[in-house]
């Protein structure tokens, strides 16, 4: 999916949120675990209930990959799912990979070509050839972390080099990399005074947000640092939304959630365009 597709998307849905799909088996309606694919079933009617209040899915893999190989049939279920059923939605591997060129080639390969993810998170510490490889792939995005909303991010990100923030640093440096036009980033909404700052480094690049809700982002502060010409954001909300019953209404009960937010969205879009 190219960026200005995506763009006309949020337009349209008046919504630049994204849903995260991080099934948890010990959080989610007792009557699905009787479901053969439980994890599955919980995303289809998730996904059944919100798809016209978001622009894009991500399943953090981790979710997936803890139920091993029925968890990675699950994923590749729900993939599958939103892709014959909802072409239009912008979807996020959130694996975090990285690694050495050729590994990252295969990495890339196993989200963009097997499982047919629009985007995979990736982690930059390892430089410009654990990441160029993801980049390569045509019409696919890369989003990579920058300043992410853990309590850790403070141990290595903020750090001084150059005389400047390690992650503004990243920034800078990730620009000069073959077929950058492709990347995005990770800024935790929890860090919402630092995005003018960045912004002024990636005015034009999508910024994936996770942290609004339960991990006590502010969505107007976000917008407010964050936002460009084009919106460039992509708010994710998971727990916040998913879990918002854990009973037989659990879909509605996430519709409703998501309606919040992309109603607050909305009025942001307002003073956009």
């Amino acid at each position: 999916m190219t960026t200005n597709h995506l763009i006309s998307e949020i337009k349209k849905k008046q919504s630049f949120l994204c849903i995260g799909l991080d099934v948890d088996l010990d959080k989610i309606p007792q009557h699905l675990l009787q479901k053969e694919d439980p994890i599955f079933e919980f995303n289809k009617e998730i996904i059944d209930a919100t798809h016209h209040l978001c622009v894009a899915y991500k399943p953090n893999t981790a979710f997936y990959e803890a139920y091993g190989l029925k968890g990675w049939r699950a994923l590749e279920k729900t993939i599958n799912y939103l892709n014959e059923n909802h072409p239009n939605i912008f979807t996020i591997a959130d694996a975090k990979r990285g690694d050495i060129g050729n590994t990252s080639t295969m990495y890339a390969k196993a989200f963009f070509e097997d499982l047919q993810f629009d985007s995979v998170t990736v982690a930059p510490y390892m430089g410009k050839d654990s990441v160029e490889p993801f980049l390569a792939f045509e019409d696919k995005h890369t989003i990579m972390l920058a300043l992410t909303s853990n309590i850790g991010a403070f141990d290595f990100q903020t750090l001084s080099v150059n005389n400047q923030e390690l992650y503004k640093e990243v920034l800078e440096v990730s620009k000069t990399w073959t077929n950058s036009e492709n990347l995005m980033y990770v800024v935790g909404a929890t860090k919402a005074e630092f995005l003018a700052e960045i912004r002024q480094i990636v005015p034009d690049s999508f910024l994936l947000v996770p942290g609004v809700g339960a991990q006590g982002g502010n969505l107007q502060d976000v917008c407010k640092y964050g936002m460009n010409d084009t919106v460039g954001l992509l708010i994710n909300s998971s727990r916040g939304i998913i879990y918002a019953s854990n009973k037989e209404d659990f879909a509605t009960a996430a519709a409703h959630k998501a309606q919040d937010l992309q109603q607050q969205m909305a009025v942001e879009l307002n003073d956009c365009f």
